[in-house]
């Protein structure tokens, strides 16, 4: 009995691969946003491109791809774009990989402003114009600054920081039902 025991426990112990997300390579570890970002709420998006510009709302555009190092790096950056901007702008993280191949897009489809690379960025202000189009993994506060203009709020040089309110994420309150 002992031996059929110590037998699972070296089978389950070997046999069982590890998980592993690595932020510092091209390997597919899952969605980015929850992994790497801790915001699996930006993913799917909750608009589609032509239905956040005929909203007239300001739009942030993300291009990327799940696989990518750069990607994988960026994502905290969309995240933090989210927790300032989030209730304001629509923000749409879009995986390269469901823009469909076409030969022409209409400017309200994504493939429309794709240029190839990821992360891409893209800011539309309420008209829909493009504010910023940026390749790669930029700061925040390139970001930031652009939507500083968008919604006419004082330059970042002119302003205090802005700081998020602690939030307890964990209720450990018994409440009856």
């Amino acid at each position: 009995m002992v031996v059929f025991v110590l037998g699972i426990v070296c089978f389950l112990s070997l046999g069982t691969p590890h998980a592993l997300a690595v932020l510092t390579d091209d390997h597919y570890d899952g969605n980015i946003y929850p992994l790497y970002a801790g915001n699996g709420y930006l993913v799917p998006p909750h608009v589609t491109l032509a239905q956040s510009l005929k909203s007239q709302v300001p739009t942030i555009l993300v291009f990327y791809i799940d696989d990518s190092r750069d990607c994988k790096q960026f994502a905290p950056v969309v995240s933090q774009v989210d927790a300032f901007y989030g209730r304001a702008a629509n923000i749409i993280p879009l995986s390269v990989d469901s823009i469909p191949v076409k030969s022409s897009y209409e400017p309200t489809e994504p493939g429309y402003y794709y240029q190839g690379l990821v992360p891409q960025t893209l800011v539309f202000d309420q008209s829909g114009k493009v504010m910023l189009n940026e390749t790669g993994a930029i700061a925040f506060e390139k970001i930031d600054d652009v939507l500083r203009q968008v919604f006419d709020l004082l330059p970042r040089s002119e302003s205090v920081e802005l700081k998020r309110r602690i939030v307890n994420e964990i209720n450990t309150e018994l409440v009856p039902e």
